[in-house]
């Protein structure tokens, strides 16, 4: 069996590229990095080190056309600024919609064309690292488990049944992640995480405090800092 790893070189899907590559072995494993059109690379650059450290074949997708009418804060084309406050913060302003840095069904997109490529290299599962906390408050609607649902079931379905999703920490938060990676001896100070595209993770953006917090609770500091 292969899988396929949607990998963005943060906390969860390094996590995730840990496991498959655990259960599959290296040579069975094949990480898919996407551009969307974000304000820098940093993460892009954290993935090609991290594919590099585990010795797994890393392929590129470009869908950056798709999500060009979209202000979302995190995209090169925006005049948002990235808030520099926590999720929860955040959705206090947003009446039940998701926070500024959600990309328009990303997840979606992102496993429909995975799911394509996964096919075509004989792969028979794909991860992705959604989890509870991204989820919460309707920040990310599209980590949440009956959106995973929804779309396991489709890309079974339409793929004549050959292919499945595995989001193993879409009930999980961000800290039991941490946890089970470290146990797995993931290389987690070569991930990169922040929205920013500095030397150094700004430490203010809702995915480093979440991050920092995670690292925290498992009695750590963030290794990336």
């Amino acid at each position: 069996m292969r899988a396929l790893v949607l990998f963005s070189g943060g906390v969860d899907s390094t996590t995730c590229l840990g496991m498959a590559i655990e259960k599959y072995g290296k040579e069975n494993v094949t990480a898919l990095s996407i551009s969307y059109g974000q304000k820098h690379t940093k993460e892009i650059e954290a993935a090609d080190n991290i594919a590099k450290y585990y010795e797994v074949e890393h392929i590129y997708l470009d869908l950056a056309k798709i999500f060009e009418y979209s202000d979302c804060s995190l995209l090169s084309h925006s005049k948002s600024d990235v808030p520099q406050e926590s999720y929860a913060q955040q959705l206090k302003k947003t009446d039940g919609k998701p926070v500024s840095t959600y990309v328009p069904f990303r997840n979606g997109l992102f496993l429909s064309s995975a799911a394509s490529i996964a096919i075509s290299k004989n792969c028979s599962v794909i991860y992705y690292g959604a989890h509870s906390d991204d989820a919460a408050g309707n920040a990310y609607p599209d980590c949440s488990d009956a959106f995973n649902r929804a779309m396991s079931d489709a890309v079974y379905i339409g793929s004549g049944n050959q292919l499945t999703i595995e989001a193993p920490f879409v009930s999980c938060t961000k800290s039991e992640i941490v946890k089970r990676g470290l146990e797995l001896k993931v290389p987690y100070e070569l991930t990169w995480s922040c929205y920013e595209g500095g030397d150094k993770p700004c430490g203010k953006c809702g995915t480093c405090i979440d991050r920092a917090k995670a690292f925290e609770l498992n009695g750590l500091n963030d290794p990336a800092l």
